[in-house]
Protein backbone atom coordinates (compact mmCIF):
# COMPACT_ATOMS: atom_id res chain seq x y z
CA UNK A 1 0.00 0.00 0.00
CA UNK A 2 1.49 2.83 -1.05
CA UNK A 3 1.81 6.32 1.08
CA UNK A 4 0.68 9.49 -0.45
CA UNK A 5 2.71 12.95 1.88
CA UNK A 6 1.12 15.90 1.17
CA UNK A 7 3.07 19.47 1.21
CA UNK A 8 2.29 22.80 2.17
CA UNK A 9 4.74 25.15 0.15
CA UNK A 10 4.95 27.15 2.87
CA UNK A 11 7.34 30.71 2.83
CA UNK A 12 10.90 29.98 4.80
CA UNK A 13 11.73 32.47 7.50
CA UNK A 14 15.29 33.79 8.54
CA UNK A 15 15.92 34.42 4.90
CA UNK A 16 17.84 37.59 5.38
CA UNK A 17 19.89 35.64 7.91
CA UNK A 18 20.69 32.07 6.15
CA UNK A 19 21.23 35.38 3.06
CA UNK A 20 24.11 36.53 4.74
CA UNK A 21 25.76 33.32 6.15
CA UNK A 22 25.32 31.84 2.31
CA UNK A 23 27.86 34.99 0.85
CA UNK A 24 30.29 34.11 3.16
CA UNK A 25 30.50 35.35 7.27
CA UNK A 26 33.72 36.26 8.89
CA UNK A 27 35.11 37.91 11.70
CA UNK A 28 35.18 40.84 9.73
CA UNK A 29 31.61 41.06 9.04
CA UNK A 30 30.90 40.26 12.63
CA UNK A 31 32.99 43.19 13.84
CA UNK A 32 31.10 45.82 11.14
CA UNK A 33 27.68 44.46 12.29
CA UNK A 34 28.88 44.80 16.18
CA UNK A 35 29.99 48.45 14.90
CA UNK A 36 26.85 49.36 13.37
CA UNK A 37 24.72 47.56 15.78
CA UNK A 38 26.01 50.34 18.44
CA UNK A 39 25.72 53.00 16.39
CA UNK A 40 21.48 52.38 15.68
CA UNK A 41 21.18 51.03 19.39
CA UNK A 42 22.12 54.78 20.81
CA UNK A 43 20.04 55.76 18.31
CA UNK A 44 17.29 53.73 19.08
CA UNK A 45 17.39 54.63 22.72
CA UNK A 46 16.30 58.11 22.06
CA UNK A 47 13.56 57.52 19.61
CA UNK A 48 11.67 54.54 21.49
CA UNK A 49 11.33 56.70 24.22
CA UNK A 50 10.03 59.27 22.56
CA UNK A 51 8.03 57.17 20.42
CA UNK A 52 6.08 55.53 23.11
CA UNK A 53 5.48 58.49 24.89
CA UNK A 54 3.96 60.10 21.54
CA UNK A 55 1.61 57.05 21.53
CA UNK A 56 0.69 57.82 24.87
CA UNK A 57 2.57 55.08 27.35
CA UNK A 58 5.08 55.03 29.26
CA UNK A 59 8.57 55.39 27.69
CA UNK A 60 9.95 51.45 29.09
CA UNK A 61 7.14 50.54 26.25
CA UNK A 62 9.36 51.71 23.61
CA UNK A 63 12.36 50.35 24.76
CA UNK A 64 11.28 46.98 25.51
CA UNK A 65 10.21 46.92 21.80
CA UNK A 66 12.94 47.64 20.58
CA UNK A 67 14.64 44.66 22.48
CA UNK A 68 12.79 41.91 22.16
CA UNK A 69 10.85 42.74 18.73
CA UNK A 70 13.71 44.09 17.29
CA UNK A 71 15.81 40.74 17.78
CA UNK A 72 12.98 38.70 16.81
CA UNK A 73 11.88 40.23 13.73
CA UNK A 74 15.87 40.24 12.78
CA UNK A 75 16.47 36.60 12.91
CA UNK A 76 13.22 35.42 11.66
CA UNK A 77 12.53 38.18 8.80
CA UNK A 78 13.02 38.21 5.30
CA UNK A 79 15.17 41.13 4.98
CA UNK A 80 19.14 41.68 5.28
CA UNK A 81 19.37 45.23 6.68
CA UNK A 82 15.95 46.52 8.00
CA UNK A 83 15.94 47.17 12.02
CA UNK A 84 12.57 47.27 13.59
CA UNK A 85 10.98 48.82 16.84
CA UNK A 86 8.89 51.45 17.44
CA UNK A 87 7.84 53.95 14.60
CA UNK A 88 6.49 57.30 14.09
CA UNK A 89 4.26 55.99 11.45
CA UNK A 90 2.21 54.21 14.69
CA UNK A 91 1.63 57.19 16.73
CA UNK A 92 -1.08 58.03 14.49
CA UNK A 93 -2.88 54.65 14.87
CA UNK A 94 -1.67 53.47 18.50
CA UNK A 95 -2.67 57.00 20.21
CA UNK A 96 -6.28 56.44 19.32
CA UNK A 97 -6.32 53.15 20.71
CA UNK A 98 -4.45 53.93 24.02
CA UNK A 99 -7.24 56.35 24.97
CA UNK A 100 -9.97 54.06 24.03
CA UNK A 101 -8.64 51.12 25.77
CA UNK A 102 -5.54 51.58 27.73
CA UNK A 103 -2.68 49.91 27.61
CA UNK A 104 -3.19 46.53 27.83
CA UNK A 105 -5.78 46.98 24.91
CA UNK A 106 -3.18 48.16 22.95
CA UNK A 107 -0.73 44.96 23.60
CA UNK A 108 -3.47 42.84 22.28
CA UNK A 109 -4.26 44.62 19.80
CA UNK A 110 -0.54 44.65 18.38
CA UNK A 111 -0.69 40.80 19.29
CA UNK A 112 -3.95 40.23 16.60
CA UNK A 113 -1.63 42.23 14.28
CA UNK A 114 1.08 40.10 14.80
CA UNK A 115 -1.52 37.15 13.79
CA UNK A 116 -2.37 39.08 10.55
CA UNK A 117 0.86 39.94 9.60
CA UNK A 118 1.75 36.05 9.51
CA UNK A 119 -1.16 35.14 7.94
CA UNK A 120 -0.32 37.47 5.08
CA UNK A 121 3.39 35.97 4.99
CA UNK A 122 2.09 32.67 4.86
CA UNK A 123 -0.56 33.30 2.04
CA UNK A 124 2.49 34.89 0.26
CA UNK A 125 0.57 38.59 0.25
CA UNK A 126 3.84 40.39 0.10
CA UNK A 127 4.21 41.21 -3.33
CA UNK A 128 0.81 42.92 -3.27
CA UNK A 129 2.07 46.08 -1.18
CA UNK A 130 3.90 47.43 -4.02
CA UNK A 131 0.24 48.32 -5.85
CA UNK A 132 0.05 50.84 -2.93
CA UNK A 133 0.42 54.11 -5.16
CA UNK A 134 3.12 56.82 -4.28
CA UNK A 135 0.45 59.47 -3.67
CA UNK A 136 -1.29 57.43 -1.38
CA UNK A 137 1.95 56.46 0.69
CA UNK A 138 3.16 60.21 0.73
CA UNK A 139 -0.15 61.44 1.31
CA UNK A 140 -0.89 59.45 4.48
CA UNK A 141 2.91 59.87 5.60
CA UNK A 142 2.91 63.56 5.29
CA UNK A 143 -0.44 63.55 7.37
CA UNK A 144 0.50 61.70 9.90
CA UNK A 145 3.18 63.90 10.07
CA UNK A 146 1.57 66.77 10.38
CA UNK A 147 -0.26 64.96 13.62
CA UNK A 148 2.80 64.04 15.64
CA UNK A 149 3.75 67.69 15.15
CA UNK A 150 0.92 68.80 16.97
CA UNK A 151 0.62 66.40 19.26
CA UNK A 152 3.91 67.32 21.15
CA UNK A 153 3.70 71.15 21.14
CA UNK A 154 2.69 70.85 24.93
CA UNK A 155 5.40 69.47 25.91
CA UNK A 156 7.46 71.62 23.91
CA UNK A 157 6.11 75.04 25.04
CA UNK A 158 5.10 73.38 28.63
CA UNK A 159 1.67 73.73 28.15
CA UNK A 160 -1.22 72.69 30.80
CA UNK A 161 -2.83 71.01 28.50
CA UNK A 162 -4.13 67.83 30.17
CA UNK A 163 -4.48 64.55 28.82
CA UNK A 164 -4.98 65.20 24.52
CA UNK A 165 -7.42 63.28 23.06
CA UNK A 166 -7.66 61.11 19.94
CA UNK A 167 -9.50 63.85 17.64
CA UNK A 168 -7.48 66.33 16.10
CA UNK A 169 -9.40 69.46 15.62
CA UNK A 170 -10.12 69.04 18.94
CA UNK A 171 -6.61 68.81 20.41
CA UNK A 172 -5.62 71.72 18.21
CA UNK A 173 -8.66 73.82 20.32
CA UNK A 174 -7.48 72.94 23.52
CA UNK A 175 -3.62 73.75 22.28
CA UNK A 176 -4.89 77.06 21.45
CA UNK A 177 -7.10 77.94 24.25
CA UNK A 178 -3.81 76.76 26.50
CA UNK A 179 -1.53 78.96 24.99
CA UNK A 180 -1.20 81.37 27.89
CA UNK A 181 0.32 78.62 30.00
CA UNK A 182 3.11 79.01 28.59
CA UNK A 183 6.33 77.90 30.24
CA UNK A 184 8.76 80.02 28.69
CA UNK A 185 11.69 78.13 30.32
CA UNK A 186 10.55 74.66 29.03
CA UNK A 187 10.44 75.96 26.09
CA UNK A 188 13.94 77.49 26.28
CA UNK A 189 15.01 73.95 26.96
CA UNK A 190 12.57 72.68 23.94
CA UNK A 191 14.35 75.50 21.55
CA UNK A 192 17.63 74.48 23.06
CA UNK A 193 17.84 71.16 22.38
CA UNK A 194 16.21 71.57 18.75
CA UNK A 195 19.34 73.67 17.97
CA UNK A 196 21.66 71.35 18.96
CA UNK A 197 20.47 68.76 17.00
CA UNK A 198 20.05 70.40 13.89
CA UNK A 199 23.01 71.68 13.92
CA UNK A 200 25.26 69.30 15.34
CA UNK A 201 25.17 67.09 12.00
CA UNK A 202 27.33 70.06 10.32
CA UNK A 203 30.08 69.11 12.40
CA UNK A 204 30.91 65.72 10.93
CA UNK A 205 31.41 64.22 14.22
CA UNK A 206 30.52 60.18 14.10
CA UNK A 207 28.04 60.44 16.89
CA UNK A 208 24.10 60.31 16.75
CA UNK A 209 22.83 64.29 16.71
CA UNK A 210 19.63 62.61 18.69
CA UNK A 211 21.97 61.55 21.47
CA UNK A 212 23.83 64.67 21.70
CA UNK A 213 21.00 66.54 21.75
CA UNK A 214 18.80 64.82 24.41
CA UNK A 215 22.26 64.79 26.39
CA UNK A 216 22.71 68.05 26.26
CA UNK A 217 18.74 69.14 26.97
CA UNK A 218 18.96 66.65 30.02
CA UNK A 219 21.86 68.40 31.19
CA UNK A 220 20.74 71.91 30.28
CA UNK A 221 17.03 70.83 32.27
CA UNK A 222 18.98 69.20 35.60
CA UNK A 223 20.84 72.86 35.83
CA UNK A 224 17.25 74.99 35.51
CA UNK A 225 15.59 72.28 38.26
CA UNK A 226 18.64 72.81 40.43
CA UNK A 227 19.05 76.26 40.10
CA UNK A 228 15.22 77.14 40.74
CA UNK A 229 15.16 74.29 43.37
CA UNK A 230 17.84 76.25 45.35
CA UNK A 231 16.14 79.55 45.04
CA UNK A 232 12.88 77.49 46.56
CA UNK A 233 11.00 78.15 43.31
CA UNK A 234 10.57 74.75 42.27
CA UNK A 235 11.24 72.40 39.73
CA UNK A 236 9.69 73.12 36.57
CA UNK A 237 11.12 71.52 33.69
CA UNK A 238 9.52 68.56 33.55
CA UNK A 239 11.58 65.43 33.10
CA UNK A 240 10.74 61.77 32.22
CA UNK A 241 11.24 61.26 35.95
CA UNK A 242 8.68 63.33 37.16
CA UNK A 243 6.16 62.91 34.55
CA UNK A 244 5.80 58.65 35.08
CA UNK A 245 6.07 56.68 37.84
CA UNK A 246 6.60 52.81 38.15
CA UNK A 247 5.61 49.44 39.74
CA UNK A 248 7.15 45.80 39.63
CA UNK A 249 6.56 42.82 41.45
CA UNK A 250 5.98 45.03 44.46
CA UNK A 251 8.86 47.70 43.60
CA UNK A 252 7.94 51.40 43.00
CA UNK A 253 9.71 53.78 41.25
CA UNK A 254 9.98 56.94 39.08
CA UNK A 255 10.90 57.45 35.42
CA UNK A 256 12.14 54.06 33.63
CA UNK A 257 12.46 50.52 35.38
CA UNK A 258 16.00 49.99 35.79
CA UNK A 259 15.24 46.27 34.82
CA UNK A 260 14.94 43.49 31.94
CA UNK A 261 11.06 43.09 29.70
CA UNK A 262 9.20 40.67 31.75
CA UNK A 263 6.74 38.72 31.43
CA UNK A 264 3.20 40.59 31.73
CA UNK A 265 0.08 39.09 30.61
CA UNK A 266 -1.69 42.24 27.79
CA UNK A 267 -4.71 41.19 29.57
CA UNK A 268 -4.05 41.76 32.76
CA UNK A 269 -2.61 45.18 32.31
CA UNK A 270 -4.65 48.76 32.78
CA UNK A 271 -7.09 49.34 30.46
CA UNK A 272 -8.81 53.02 29.84
CA UNK A 273 -9.77 53.45 33.37
CA UNK A 274 -6.81 52.11 34.74
CA UNK A 275 -8.47 49.20 36.36
CA UNK A 276 -7.15 45.74 34.50
CA UNK A 277 -8.88 44.43 31.36
CA UNK A 278 -11.20 42.03 31.09
CA UNK A 279 -10.98 39.95 28.11
CA UNK A 280 -14.05 39.14 25.94
CA UNK A 281 -14.84 38.56 22.96
CA UNK A 282 -16.55 41.78 22.63
CA UNK A 283 -13.06 43.11 23.54
CA UNK A 284 -11.28 41.25 20.94
CA UNK A 285 -13.92 41.87 18.61
CA UNK A 286 -13.97 45.84 19.16
CA UNK A 287 -9.94 45.94 18.25
CA UNK A 288 -10.12 43.73 15.36
CA UNK A 289 -10.23 46.83 13.14
CA UNK A 290 -6.92 48.24 15.01
CA UNK A 291 -5.88 45.74 14.99
CA UNK A 292 -5.78 45.34 10.76
CA UNK A 293 -5.18 48.74 10.39
CA UNK A 294 -1.73 48.35 12.38
CA UNK A 295 -1.40 44.83 10.42
CA UNK A 296 -1.52 46.68 7.17
CA UNK A 297 0.66 49.78 8.24
CA UNK A 298 2.93 47.58 9.42
CA UNK A 299 3.21 45.43 6.45
CA UNK A 300 3.71 48.76 3.93
CA UNK A 301 6.18 50.13 6.20
CA UNK A 302 8.30 47.45 6.48
CA UNK A 303 8.28 46.16 2.54
CA UNK A 304 8.88 49.93 1.74
CA UNK A 305 11.74 49.82 4.18
CA UNK A 306 13.13 46.69 2.64
CA UNK A 307 12.89 48.13 -0.54
CA UNK A 308 14.75 51.11 0.26
CA UNK A 309 17.53 48.98 1.33
CA UNK A 310 17.78 46.63 -1.31
CA UNK A 311 18.30 49.96 -3.45
CA UNK A 312 20.95 51.34 -1.45
CA UNK A 313 22.99 47.71 -0.86
CA UNK A 314 21.62 46.00 -4.00
CA UNK A 315 20.08 43.27 -2.25
CA UNK A 316 16.81 41.45 -2.58
CA UNK A 317 14.55 41.07 0.31
CA UNK A 318 11.78 37.91 0.56
CA UNK A 319 8.48 39.80 1.35
CA UNK A 320 6.54 37.05 2.52
CA UNK A 321 9.18 36.24 4.82
CA UNK A 322 9.65 39.59 6.01
CA UNK A 323 6.15 39.53 7.55
CA UNK A 324 6.02 36.26 8.91
CA UNK A 325 9.57 37.87 10.86
CA UNK A 326 6.76 41.14 11.46
CA UNK A 327 4.02 39.24 13.08
CA UNK A 328 6.15 37.15 15.27
CA UNK A 329 7.94 39.95 16.50
CA UNK A 330 4.38 41.71 17.57
CA UNK A 331 3.57 38.68 18.80
CA UNK A 332 5.84 38.04 21.30
CA UNK A 333 7.26 41.71 22.43
CA UNK A 334 3.89 42.59 23.57
CA UNK A 335 4.15 39.35 26.15
CA UNK A 336 7.25 41.33 27.58
CA UNK A 337 5.30 44.85 27.39
CA UNK A 338 6.12 45.92 23.99
CA UNK A 339 4.54 48.40 21.92
CA UNK A 340 3.67 47.12 18.20
CA UNK A 341 6.91 47.52 16.14
CA UNK A 342 8.04 47.40 12.49
CA UNK A 343 10.94 48.17 10.18
CA UNK A 344 12.12 51.58 10.39
CA UNK A 345 13.59 53.69 7.48
CA UNK A 346 15.69 55.88 9.02
CA UNK A 347 17.36 53.41 11.19
CA UNK A 348 18.16 50.91 8.47
CA UNK A 349 19.06 53.88 6.35
CA UNK A 350 22.02 54.41 9.57
CA UNK A 351 22.38 50.73 9.80
CA UNK A 352 23.99 50.40 6.28
CA UNK A 353 25.74 53.61 6.42
CA UNK A 354 27.30 52.23 9.24
CA UNK A 355 28.45 49.21 7.64
CA UNK A 356 26.15 46.40 8.73
CA UNK A 357 26.66 42.90 6.88
CA UNK A 358 23.96 41.06 7.93
CA UNK A 359 20.47 40.50 10.59
CA UNK A 360 23.10 40.65 13.48
CA UNK A 361 23.93 43.90 13.58
CA UNK A 362 19.61 44.37 14.45
CA UNK A 363 20.47 41.84 17.35
CA UNK A 364 23.32 44.11 18.71
CA UNK A 365 21.06 47.19 18.82
CA UNK A 366 18.61 44.98 20.58
CA UNK A 367 21.33 44.18 23.03
CA UNK A 368 22.56 47.75 23.37
CA UNK A 369 19.32 49.28 24.25
CA UNK A 370 18.96 46.61 27.10
CA UNK A 371 22.08 47.32 28.51
CA UNK A 372 20.91 51.30 28.75
CA UNK A 373 18.00 49.88 30.46
CA UNK A 374 19.47 48.20 32.77
CA UNK A 375 22.43 50.70 33.34
CA UNK A 376 21.39 54.06 32.67
CA UNK A 377 17.56 53.85 33.55
CA UNK A 378 18.84 56.70 35.72
CA UNK A 379 20.15 58.81 33.22
CA UNK A 380 17.20 58.06 31.02
CA UNK A 381 14.58 59.31 33.45
CA UNK A 382 16.53 63.07 33.48
CA UNK A 383 15.73 63.55 29.41
CA UNK A 384 13.37 66.23 29.47
CA UNK A 385 9.78 66.19 27.54
CA UNK A 386 10.60 69.39 25.97
CA UNK A 387 13.84 67.75 24.57
CA UNK A 388 11.69 64.43 23.55
CA UNK A 389 9.33 66.77 21.83
CA UNK A 390 11.78 68.55 19.78
CA UNK A 391 13.62 65.46 18.74
CA UNK A 392 10.07 64.20 17.54
CA UNK A 393 9.38 67.29 15.44
CA UNK A 394 12.82 66.17 13.84
CA UNK A 395 11.32 63.29 13.04
CA UNK A 396 7.96 64.42 11.70
CA UNK A 397 9.94 66.86 9.24
CA UNK A 398 11.99 64.04 8.20
CA UNK A 399 8.77 61.84 7.63
CA UNK A 400 6.54 64.37 6.31
CA UNK A 401 8.87 64.23 2.90
CA UNK A 402 8.20 68.11 2.41
CA UNK A 403 10.14 68.41 -0.48
CA UNK A 404 8.92 65.42 -2.10
CA UNK A 405 5.08 66.69 -1.29
CA UNK A 406 5.46 69.90 -2.66
CA UNK A 407 6.94 68.75 -5.54
CA UNK A 408 3.97 66.46 -6.23
CA UNK A 409 1.58 68.98 -5.71
CA UNK A 410 3.42 71.14 -8.55
CA UNK A 411 4.30 68.73 -11.47
CA UNK A 412 2.15 65.35 -10.96
CA UNK A 413 -0.95 64.97 -12.77
CA UNK A 414 -4.12 66.57 -11.24
CA UNK A 415 -5.45 63.06 -10.65
CA UNK A 416 -2.63 61.78 -8.23
CA UNK A 417 -2.16 65.62 -6.82
CA UNK A 418 -6.29 65.08 -6.10
CA UNK A 419 -5.42 61.57 -4.14
CA UNK A 420 -2.71 63.15 -2.10
CA UNK A 421 -4.58 66.32 -1.06
CA UNK A 422 -7.29 63.78 0.00
CA UNK A 423 -4.98 61.43 1.75
CA UNK A 424 -3.08 64.29 3.80
CA UNK A 425 -6.41 65.45 4.73
CA UNK A 426 -8.48 62.55 5.66
CA UNK A 427 -5.18 61.23 7.48
CA UNK A 428 -5.14 64.60 9.90
CA UNK A 429 -8.75 64.99 10.19
CA UNK A 430 -9.84 61.47 10.77
CA UNK A 431 -7.76 58.68 10.74
CA UNK A 432 -5.05 56.68 8.65
CA UNK A 433 -7.25 53.82 7.69
CA UNK A 434 -9.97 55.75 6.40
CA UNK A 435 -7.48 57.73 4.39
CA UNK A 436 -5.55 54.65 2.76
CA UNK A 437 -9.00 53.17 2.13
CA UNK A 438 -10.00 56.31 0.17
CA UNK A 439 -7.10 57.19 -1.24
CA UNK A 440 -6.42 53.04 -2.99
CA UNK A 441 -10.21 53.54 -3.75
CA UNK A 442 -9.98 56.87 -6.00
CA UNK A 443 -6.63 55.65 -7.28
CA UNK A 444 -8.26 51.68 -8.14
CA UNK A 445 -10.63 54.19 -10.67
CA UNK A 446 -8.42 56.73 -12.01
CA UNK A 447 -6.37 53.68 -12.86
CA UNK A 448 -9.69 52.49 -14.72
CA UNK A 449 -10.37 55.59 -16.61
CA UNK A 450 -7.10 55.69 -17.82
CA UNK A 451 -7.02 52.31 -18.91
CA UNK A 452 -10.75 53.11 -20.50
CA UNK A 453 -8.77 55.99 -22.53
CA UNK A 454 -6.37 53.11 -23.96
CA UNK A 455 -8.82 50.91 -25.26
CA UNK A 456 -10.08 51.36 -28.63
CA UNK A 457 -12.19 50.02 -30.82
CA UNK A 458 -11.69 51.09 -34.46
CA UNK A 459 -13.45 49.88 -38.00
CA UNK A 460 -10.99 48.86 -40.71
CA UNK A 461 -10.93 50.11 -44.33
CA UNK A 462 -10.78 46.59 -46.11
CA UNK A 463 -9.59 48.30 -49.36
CA UNK A 464 -6.70 49.55 -47.30
CA UNK A 465 -5.76 46.58 -45.73
CA UNK A 466 -3.03 44.13 -47.69
CA UNK A 467 -4.29 41.24 -45.97
CA UNK A 468 -7.91 41.40 -46.27
CA UNK A 469 -8.35 43.40 -49.76
CA UNK A 470 -10.68 41.83 -51.34
CA UNK A 471 -13.32 40.85 -48.95
CA UNK A 472 -17.19 41.58 -49.87
CA UNK A 473 -18.81 44.68 -48.73
CA UNK A 474 -21.06 42.18 -46.84
CA UNK A 475 -17.90 41.45 -44.11
CA UNK A 476 -16.92 44.24 -41.94
CA UNK A 477 -13.74 44.49 -39.93
CA UNK A 478 -12.89 45.94 -36.50
CA UNK A 479 -10.12 46.01 -34.18
CA UNK A 480 -10.08 46.34 -30.33
CA UNK A 481 -6.94 47.49 -28.74
CA UNK A 482 -6.32 47.05 -25.01
CA UNK A 483 -8.09 45.27 -22.58
CA UNK A 484 -11.52 44.63 -21.47
CA UNK A 485 -12.61 44.57 -18.04
CA UNK A 486 -15.25 46.10 -16.31
CA UNK A 487 -14.80 49.48 -16.42
CA UNK A 488 -13.82 49.51 -20.68
CA UNK A 489 -15.95 46.07 -21.97
CA UNK A 490 -19.21 47.77 -22.38
CA UNK A 491 -17.98 51.23 -24.29
CA UNK A 492 -15.28 49.61 -26.35
CA UNK A 493 -18.30 46.85 -27.75
CA UNK A 494 -20.73 49.02 -28.09
CA UNK A 495 -19.37 50.17 -31.87
CA UNK A 496 -19.82 46.32 -32.86
CA UNK A 497 -23.67 46.81 -31.51
CA UNK A 498 -23.97 49.27 -34.45
CA UNK A 499 -22.99 47.43 -37.81
CA UNK A 500 -24.84 48.22 -41.58
CA UNK A 501 -27.39 46.22 -41.55
CA UNK A 502 -26.27 45.05 -44.99
CA UNK A 503 -23.06 43.52 -42.92
CA UNK A 504 -23.65 39.61 -42.67
CA UNK A 505 -19.84 38.65 -41.12
CA UNK A 506 -18.36 40.91 -38.79
CA UNK A 507 -14.49 40.13 -38.10
CA UNK A 508 -12.86 41.21 -34.58
CA UNK A 509 -9.20 41.61 -34.47
CA UNK A 510 -8.21 41.00 -31.12
CA UNK A 511 -4.12 40.87 -30.95
CA UNK A 512 -3.66 43.58 -28.75
CA UNK A 513 -6.40 42.57 -26.30
CA UNK A 514 -4.02 41.10 -23.26
CA UNK A 515 -6.63 40.49 -20.52
CA UNK A 516 -10.73 39.75 -20.54
CA UNK A 517 -12.53 39.72 -17.10
CA UNK A 518 -15.82 38.44 -16.31
CA UNK A 519 -17.61 41.39 -17.34
CA UNK A 520 -16.53 41.57 -20.84
CA UNK A 521 -17.07 38.02 -21.35
CA UNK A 522 -21.14 39.33 -20.16
CA UNK A 523 -21.04 41.65 -23.33
CA UNK A 524 -19.51 39.34 -25.54
CA UNK A 525 -21.76 36.84 -24.72
CA UNK A 526 -24.75 39.72 -25.18
CA UNK A 527 -22.94 40.62 -28.68
CA UNK A 528 -22.93 37.24 -29.79
CA UNK A 529 -26.88 36.40 -29.07
CA UNK A 530 -27.19 39.78 -30.38
CA UNK A 531 -25.55 39.04 -33.73
CA UNK A 532 -26.90 35.87 -34.42
CA UNK A 533 -30.54 37.19 -33.72
CA UNK A 534 -29.91 39.55 -36.81
CA UNK A 535 -27.88 36.42 -38.80
CA UNK A 536 -25.06 38.10 -38.23
CA UNK A 537 -21.46 36.15 -38.06
CA UNK A 538 -18.91 36.55 -35.67
CA UNK A 539 -15.07 35.76 -36.20
CA UNK A 540 -12.73 36.41 -33.21
CA UNK A 541 -9.11 37.17 -34.03
CA UNK A 542 -5.70 36.12 -32.09
CA UNK A 543 -7.66 35.77 -28.89
CA UNK A 544 -4.63 34.03 -26.37
CA UNK A 545 -5.96 30.59 -25.71
CA UNK A 546 -6.30 31.11 -22.12
CA UNK A 547 -9.22 33.84 -22.98
CA UNK A 548 -10.39 31.19 -25.09
CA UNK A 549 -10.98 28.80 -22.22
CA UNK A 550 -12.96 31.12 -20.47
CA UNK A 551 -15.29 32.36 -23.10
CA UNK A 552 -15.95 28.01 -23.17
CA UNK A 553 -16.07 27.71 -19.49
CA UNK A 554 -18.51 30.89 -19.82
CA UNK A 555 -20.76 28.54 -22.45
CA UNK A 556 -19.61 30.60 -25.82
CA UNK A 557 -18.79 27.66 -28.04
CA UNK A 558 -18.01 27.34 -32.05
CA UNK A 559 -21.20 27.62 -33.60
CA UNK A 560 -20.62 26.72 -37.82
CA UNK A 561 -21.95 29.95 -39.34
CA UNK A 562 -22.45 32.08 -36.42
CA UNK A 563 -19.19 32.10 -34.28
CA UNK A 564 -15.56 31.01 -34.64
CA UNK A 565 -12.01 31.61 -33.35
CA UNK A 566 -8.87 32.81 -35.87
CA UNK A 567 -5.37 32.39 -35.13
CA UNK A 568 -5.03 35.66 -37.63
CA UNK A 569 -6.63 37.79 -40.29
CA UNK A 570 -5.20 35.71 -43.45
CA UNK A 571 -7.26 32.43 -42.32
CA UNK A 572 -10.38 34.72 -41.10
CA UNK A 573 -10.85 36.43 -44.41
CA UNK A 574 -10.49 32.74 -45.64
CA UNK A 575 -13.47 31.32 -42.90
CA UNK A 576 -15.74 34.67 -44.10
CA UNK A 577 -15.31 34.25 -47.82
CA UNK A 578 -16.43 30.61 -47.22
CA UNK A 579 -19.66 31.51 -45.31
CA UNK A 580 -20.73 34.28 -47.68
CA UNK A 581 -20.63 31.12 -50.15
CA UNK A 582 -22.88 28.86 -47.95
Amino acid sequence: MSRHRFAVNLPSISTGLRAAWRDGYGPTDLRKDVMAGLTIGTVAVPLSMALAIATGVPPQHGLYTAIVAGAIIALTGGARFNVSGPTAAFVVILFPIVQQYGLGGLLIASMMAGVILVMLGITRMGRLIQFIPYPVVLGFTAGIAVVIAVLQIPDFLGLETGKLGEHFVDNVSVIVTSLPTLNPIELSVGAFTLIVMLLWPRLHIPIPAPLIGLVVGALTAYVVNQWLAGQEAGAVVETIASRFTWEINGETGSGIPPLPPTFMAPWLLPGPDGEPLKISFDLIRALLGPAFAIAILGAIESLLCAVVADGLTKSKHDPNAELIGQGLGNIVAPLFGGITATAAIARTATNIRSGARSPISAVIHAFVVLLAVIALAGLLGLVPMAALAALLFIIAWNMSEARHFLNTLRSAPPGDVSILVICFGLTVLFDMVLAVAVGIGLAAALFIRRMALLTQTDQIEIDNHPTIHGLPAEVAVYDINGPLFFGVAEKALTALHLVDPKVKTVIVDMHDVPSLDGTAIVALQSLITEMKSKGIGLILVGLRTRMIVKLRRAGVHKVAGSLTYCQNLERAKFVALRWKKE
